[in-house]
């Protein structure tokens, strides 16, 4: 395998939870790496975390002819294929600016804000309070 080599302005930075991306779009046939490992494997061969990764490319019908490279880090699964699938859609949009018309209806361009509640002393977890006691 050739080393790539990006500059800064290639990345689309993509966050979701606690999960942090950087995803870089080289032309190719649609392979993805996460880490340096396969998507596949990386994402433990589950058809909705990949489907979720490819979800831009495939709406703007560019799935093979780009390669997702990625390097993720933070949070669980879920947030960082979601994470790589903002930085994705963010790349198509520094690619060609047409893009944004068919990505920004089908919400990739929009960044998920929710993240988790801190914990309160006095509680539990962030809402669940101790049983209560009347007498």
């Amino acid at each position: 395998m050739t080393k790539l080599t990006f500059q800064k302005n290639d990345i689309g930075l993509g966050k979701r939870k606690q999960a942090v991306a950087r995803v870089f779009l080289v032309p190719g046939e649609g392979n993805i790496m996460i880490n340096k490992v396969s998507g596949n494997h990386y994402l433990q061969y589950n058809d909705t975390y990949l489907s979720t990764v490819s979800a831009p490319l495939k709406a703007v019908k560019l799935e093979s002819q780009f390669d997702i490279v990625a390097f993720v880090k933070g949070g669980g699964l879920t947030g960082q294929a979601e994470a790589i699938q903002l930085g994705v859609a963010r790349q198509l949009c520094k690619i060609s600016e047409q893009h944004r018309t068919s990505l920004k209806p089908h919400g990739f361009l929009t960044r998920d804000s929710r993240i988790k509640e801190r914990k309160k002393y006095g509680l539990r977890k962030a809402r669940k309070a101790p049983q209560y006691s009347k007498r």
